[in-house]
C-alpha cells in the first residue's frame, strides 16, 4: 500500500506540471489576451493598454511565463487573477470544497443505486423486468446531459418544489447549523439528481454485466449443485467475483462525474469548479483558468487512487503481485 501511495504520489508530481503546460500552451494559441478587449476603449491608448500587458508579463515568452507561475505556485498562490486582482488560490479552493461535496454525495448516491438494480436486472434474465431495464438506461443514454438538466431546472421553475439554481438561500448565514445544513441539502438535489442520471444507466449495465458473467461462473454453478441457496450463491459467490471489475470502474466513474458536474455547475449555477472555469475562459484569465484544470486532475487522481487502493484490498491476487 505505501509503495501504491508512493507511486501515484510521484505520478501526480510529474503529471501536475505537464497538465498546466498544456494549459499554457493551448492558452498561447487562442487568439486575444485579458487586455485585448480593452483596445476597443477610447479612453485607453494603445500604449496604456501595452503597459498593462507587460506588467502582468503576457509580453514575455512562454517558458518565462510558466516559469514564473511554477514560481507562484511554490509560494501557494497558483499565480494571480486578473479578473479579481489577487491570487488565484483563495479563489479556488472554496470551489473546489463546493464541488466535491456535490461530486461526492452524487458518487456515493450512484453506486448506491447503480448496485442494487444492476444485480437485480442480472438476476432478471428472459423476464420482462429485464427487458424494462434495458429500455430505461437505453433511453437515458440517448437523452444528452444537458437537456436532462434543463428539464430539471425547468422542473424548479415551473413547481417551486426546489431551488431553481445556486447552493444557499437568502439570509443563510443568520440560520442555525441545522437549517444551514437543510438549506445546502435542498439546493443539491436537483444537481445530483443531473449528475445520477448522468452517470446511473451506465454504471447499472455495468453491474448488470459483470454479475451475470459472476452468476455463469463455473464455482457459482458448483456452489449451487452443493445446494447454497439462492441468496448465499449471490453474496458469498457472485458478488465478490463481480467486486473486481466493478472497483476498477469506480476510478472511471469518478472521471466521468467530475466532467458532468462542470456542465451541471454552469446549468444549475452551483458555485463550483465549472462557472469559475467558464467564467475565467470567457475573461481569457489565464491562471485563473490553469487552476481549476489543476484541481480537476488532482480530483481525478485522488478518485484512481482510491480506486486501486479499493481493488487491492478487494483482489487478493494484486496484493500478492505487490509483495
Amino acid at each position: 500500500m505505501i509503495r501504491r501511495l508512493a507511486a501515484r504520489a510521484l505520478a501526480a508530481v510529474v503529471l501536475l506540471p505537464v497538465v498546466a503546460l498544456a494549459s499554457f500552451a493551448l492558452a498561447e494559441l487562442a487568439p486575444g489576451d485579458f487586455f485585448a478587449e480593452m483596445r476597443l476603449d477610447p479612453r485607453l491608448s494603445e500604449a496604456h493598454v501595452k503597459a498593462l500587458r507587460e506588467e502582468a508579463g503576457l509580453d514575455r515568452p512562454l517558458l518565462e511565463r510558466y516559469g514564473r507561475w511554477l514560481g507562484s505556485v511554490a509560494s501557494g498562490d497558483l499565480g494571480y487573477s486578473f479578473a479579481y486582482g489577487q491570487p488565484v488560490a483563495p479563489l479556488l479552493w472554496p470551489r473546489v470544497r463546493n464541488s466535491l461535496l456535490l461530486n461526492g454525495v452524487a458518487t456515493a448516491l450512484a453506486w448506491a443505486l447503480a448496485v442494487p438494480l444492476g444485480v437485480f436486472w442480472a438476476r432478471a434474465r428472459g423476464r420482462p423486468a429485464s427487458h424494462l431495464f434495458a429500455a430505461a438506461t437505453a433511453g437515458l443514454l440517448a437523452v444528452p446531459d444537458v437537456v436532462v438538466a434543463l428539464a430539471l431546472l425547468m422542473l424548479a421553475v415551473r413547481t417551486g418544489w426546489f431551488p431553481a439554481g445556486g447552493m444557499v438561500s437568502l439570509g443563510h448565514e443568520e440560520m442555525d447549523a441545522a437549517a444551514r445544513a437543510a438549506d445546502v441539502a435542498r439546493h443539491m438535489v436537483l444537481p445530483v439528481l443531473a449528475l445520477v442520471l448522468g452517470v446511473l444507466p451506465v454504471l447499472v449495465r455495468h453491474v448488470r454485466t459483470a454479475v451475470a458473467e459472476a452468476l455463469e461462473a463455473p464455482f457459482v454453478r458448483a456452489a449451487r449443485a452443493h445446494g447454497l441457496s439462492e441468496a448465499r450463491v449471490l453474496f458469498l459467490h457472485a458478488l465478490p467475483a463481480a467486486a473486481n471489475p466493478l472497483v476498477s470502474l469506480f476510478g472511471l466513474s469518478i472521471a466521468s462525474l467530475l466532467s458532468l458536474s462542470l456542465l451541471v455547475e454552469v446549468v444549475m449555477a452551483w458555485p463550483g469548479l465549472g462557472p469559475l472555469m467558464l467564467e475565467a475562459i470567457l475573461a481569457r484569465d489565464l491562471h485563473l483558468v490553469v487552476g481549476p484544470v489543476l484541481a480537476s486532475t488532482l480530483l481525478l487522481l485522488v478518485g484512481n487512487l482510491v480506486a486501486d487502493l479499493l481493488l487491492a484490498a478487494v483482489d487478493p491476487r494484486i496484493r500478492a503481485d505487490g509483495a
